[in-house]
């Protein structure tokens, strides 16, 4: 095992043994898990600031470095699956398990062990909020004179440079509709849950008519509808029916255009909220995601990072996109592994990964 694996199992040991879990979102500035951060980067300016509810962002400078790395700290919940405490690091002949260890803890444990290692320029931006569908962290850092034009954000992608990914976007709708006795003629449009249902058909429709578009190696629409409820009993015309429902658009589809497309087969006074919209990888407008994806990949080749294909999962590294950085997804582990039970991250991946961290501090 090499010094740098060995300081980086060391690192992530200590990361996965602070409570990071999103939700329940109780992440707060002065959590241990920011002095021990802190201590382990001599040298650094270091700036904490707690944005609330449970959105921290911890930035630290050496020198004056060209691009940014950003890693989010916080994990989904552990669950009664797990065959070990999850804040306790195992580690095995190929593999290191923990909460986090895959996503993504053990980019930031690499990061810290290759800091430690170099003397050069270097920027992390690690955040707390990104298992929330809350990004406050990010939304604050873009917001200021912060003078990076690129950025390598770290989820699990087995060690190749992501250079497109898709949108999501969530919602929320209500159908509503009039009581009464089922025998009534009047069921078939005043039932709520009719409605819902007939809605369900025509988008299902619409989205398969969208199977041959294609972006970056990504084909299609990607559409879940994941809960409806509503009604009373068999013999009850259903008078309110919440539906909820999520697509994921490829980088060359119009986001806004999708949600009218969707809510227009909703018949008038139907509520259709959107709770949740994170943007796809190139971020901005759809006509240029092609240009935009090119010029990430110049700055991947620039770092000599292997490049791999589009991803199908959502990441914070298209906020930075839609902001006008030249943004990649870089970083240890298989998305497989991640939010499952007994998550584990491959300690050669991780060696690799950390390795690359090194040399690119050292340029």
């Amino acid at each position: 095992m090499s010094d740098l694996l060995a300081a980086t199992l060391k690192h992530l040991a200590a990361l996965v043994s602070f409570d990071t879990r999103n939700p329940p979102r109780a992440i707060a500035e002065a959590d241990s898990i920011f002095g021990y951060l802190r201590a382990q980067l001599p040298g650094f300016d270091v700036e904490v600031i707690d944005h609330g509810a449970g959105a921290v962002s911890f930035f630290a400078v050496r020198g004056k470095p060209k691009f940014l790395f950003n890693v989010h700290l916080d994990t989904v919940p552990d669950s009664l699956h797990w065959s070990a405490d999850p804040h306790v690091l195992r580690v095995t002949d190929d593999r290191a398990i923990g909460l986090g260890a895959c996503d993504i803890k053990g980019a930031a444990a690499g990061l810290v062990a290759a800091a430690n290692m170099t003397t050069g320029d270097v920027a992390f931006l690690l955040t707390t909020d990104e298992e929330a569908n809350d990004p406050r962290c990010i939304a604050a850092f873009l917001q200021r004179e912060h003078g990076f034009r690129d950025v390598v954000v770290a989820e699990p992608t087995k060690g190749a440079a992501v250079l497109a990914h898709r949108g999501i976007s969530s919602v929320r709708m209500q159908f509503h509709g009039t009581a009464g006795h089922a025998s009534g003629a009047q069921a078939m449009q005043a039932n709520a849950l009719h409605q819902a249902i007939r809605w369900g058909s025509q988008a299902l429709d619409f989205v398969q008519s969208h199977d041959g578009q294609e972006f970056g190696g990504l084909h299609g629409l990607r559409f879940n509808i994941g809960r409806v409820e509503g009604g009373i009993k068999a013999n009850v015309i259903a008078p309110e029916a919440e539906l909820r429902f999520g697509f994921r658009p490829l980088p060359s589809q119009d986001m806004d255009a999708l949600h009218a497309q969707f809510r227009g087969f909703a018949a008038a006074g139907i509520d259709y909220e959107e709770t949740f919209r994170g943007p796809s990888l190139p971020g901005g407008a759809a006509d240029a995601a092609e240009q935009r994806r090119h010029d990430a990949q110049a700055f991947a080749e620039s770092l000599r990072l292997p490049i791999g294909p589009a991803v199908d999962f959502w990441t914070e590294a298209s906020l930075f996109s839609q902001a006008g950085l030249n943004a990649i997804v870089y970083g240890p582990g298989d998305i497989a592994q991640a939010h499952t039970a007994d998550e584990w991250v491959s300690l050669q991946q991780l060696s690799d990964v950390a390795s690359r961290y090194h040399q690119l501090m050292e340029q």
